[in-house]
């Protein structure tokens, strides 16, 4: 092991490398923020009653390079959204010309659902790849596992298997002609159902949507698609926040590790979405519902949404309790300082962020300040002894002994509310994709045909601009607010957050979604109330019913 037990203090000196012994006295040990990697092993740099912090000087102009590489990720993300946008506007259009009108949801909540397979297996692979060390070759060295908070994951991997898998790709889609066989036929039979006010012989009659100078007459002449457009952008706010936070939120609330949090958060929203996308597309082409009645639809589907949102008050959970945060040590000390009279002596730096549970079930910042001067490690496992600022046990009677004073790692959580949680957000995300394939189907009906690539651009753009760029934002930012404990190094630079308030989170995630729904409900409502269909459209769909009963008859 990195560091070994043994009678004195000096079991707390590293093995790799020594370093000079002054003022050890016996006093309890406490760790720097310094985790360094050696070619060999990984290194934690610990020091001894505070000694080596007279030489340390705080250099505040001097930066990392590695922030350039914020950039790096950048370009990738816009080469992404260049690569990957055309096929859902130009793709789902493609599909729509190439299919009977009552089909296209059809086929489109397919093309849809089927889009999603890639981030389903990318939550359970990336959750796997977390469980291997970002620098593979010190997997075995590394002294760390998953469960400590200073773990990084191979997150890189899945990258380069991405990569691949899309040139493997650009055959195949490079085949596909123009149009598919029997397309003239198709587009003879459909009927218009754009909304009319006048924007359909306005927009034929000069030939509107071939540039991008139409961009804001095209809005403005039909209201509904841009009622459409914000409450679906308002839609994707939500989603993009809780596919980027939900396993963070699972992390904090219920007490499980990152990698696991990250294949939980896979297995609800992936075949949650993906079920909701073909259900209300089947739905849609079964009952041949118009342009109307899919509006009517999708009104349905997004207030059931709102009412199984509420799950996140009924299944919060509380704090652990946490010495110095939530809780003061054994009555001394204050709430918001980690330092005590019991460990007032130890020296202990907040840069070094270690838990243990004590055997009081109280959560400790790290072995200094808990108070411990010894420990024993089994089966990589530490547990410390001689803890002077831990209590007796709470729940065992006073005869009994337990071996130790604290093991290494959180506290268990006693929240038992994750099964519930997770059926309930499971059925929130059916019913909250359910309206996305009739959105995108309502589009297509209420503008000329010739302009639905252009509308599902516009919406495209919004969808960015509204929904899934300020959405991961809006949702770290709420996340944040909640955070009760920062990491603080040495220079009082302030890093990431090591304890949230989970209540407050539950409240602001809660009160983001329900805000973003009951906006989105309104723009729908407002469309319905403001959607003409053309006047011959409702006769010509009552002579073709009536032709159909003929026949039937």
């Amino acid at each position: 092991p990195l560091l070994k037990a043994g009678p004195t203090p000096d079991r707390f000196l590293p093995q790799i490398p020594k370093w000079p012994r002054q003022g050890l006295n016996s006093q309890p040990w406490h760790a720097s923020d310094k985790v360094g990697f050696s070619p060999r092993k990984l290194v934690l740099k610990y020091i001894l009653s505070g000694t080596s912090n007279a030489n340390f000087t705080c250099n505040t102009s001097k930066e990392s390079s590695l922030s350039n590489y914020l950039y790096v990720f950048i370009l990738a993300q816009l080469l992404l959204g260049v690569g990957g946008t055309p096929l859902y506007t130009l793709g789902t259009a493609f599909i729509d010309d190439s299919v009977p009108k009552h089909k296209s949801s059809l086929y489109i909540g397919i093309g849809y659902a089927m889009s999603l397979l890639g981030p389903a297996l990318g939550y359970v692979l990336g959750g796997q790849l977390l469980n291997i060390y970002i620098d593979v070759p010190l997997q075995t060295s590394t002294e760390i596992d998953p469960d400590d908070p200073r773990w990084l994951g191979a997150w890189w991997i899945a990258f380069l298997l991405c990569c691949f898998g899309t040139w493997l790709l650009i055959i195949p889609f490079s085949c596909f002609p123009k149009h598919l066989p029997g397309t003239a036929k198709v587009q003879s039979e459909k009927i218009s159902e754009a909304h009319d006010d006048g924007s359909e012989a306005f927009v034929e009659d000069r030939n509107i949507g071939k540039n991008f100078k139409d961009f804001p007459v095209i809005l403005l002449k039909n209201p509904v698609l841009m009622c459409l457009i914000v409450a679906a952008s308002t839609e994707a706010l939500v989603a993009t926040g809780f596919a980027t936070f939900l396993p963070k939120f699972i992390e904090n609330q219920f007490g499980q590790s990152s990698s696991y949090s990250a294949t939980l958060g896979g297995i609800i929203l992936i075949p949650g979405a993906a079920l909701g996308q073909v259900i209300s597309g089947i739905l849609v082409s079964k009952y041949k519902l118009d342009c109307k009645n899919i509006i009517k639809f999708i009104l349905g589907t997004c207030s059931v949404a709102l009412l199984l949102n509420t799950v996140f008050m009924f299944s919060k959970c509380g704090n652990e309790p946490f010495a110095g945060v939530s809780e003061t040590y054994n009555g001394t000390g204050k709430l918001q300082n980690l330092t005590a009279p019991c460990n007032a002596n130890c020296n202990c730096l907040r840069s070094f962020y270690y838990p243990v549970c004590g055997r009081d079930e109280v959560q400790y910042f790290s072995p200094c300040f808990a108070g411990c001067t010894s420990f024993t490690v089994q089966k990589r496992k530490k547990t410390y002894q001689n803890c002077s600022c831990i209590g007796m046990p709470k729940r065992l009677p006073d005869s009994e002994e337990v071996p130790f004073e604290a093991l290494a790692g959180k506290c268990r959580t006693q929240c038992t509310f994750l099964p519930l949680f997770l059926g309930f957000f499971f059925f929130a995300v059916v019913f909250t994709f359910m309206a996305v394939t009739p959105t995108t189907v309502a589009i297509f009906r209420c503008v000329p045909d010739k302009q639905r690539s252009f509308a599902l651009g516009v919406q495209s753009v919004f969808l960015r601009l509204v929904g899934t760029i300020p959405g991961p934002i809006l949702f770290g930012v709420a996340i944040d607010s909640t955070c009760t404990l920062w990491d603080v190094n040495k220079c009082d630079i302030k890093g990431a957050c090591w304890v949230y308030d989970n209540s407050k989170m539950a409240y602001m995630l809660i009160g983001i979604s329900a805000a973003c729904k009951v906006i989105t409900i309104l723009f729908i409502i407002t469309a319905f109330c403001l959607y003409k269909p053309p006047p011959d459209n409702s006769a010509t769909l009552q002579k073709d019913a009536e032709m159909v009963s003929a026949v039937h008859m």
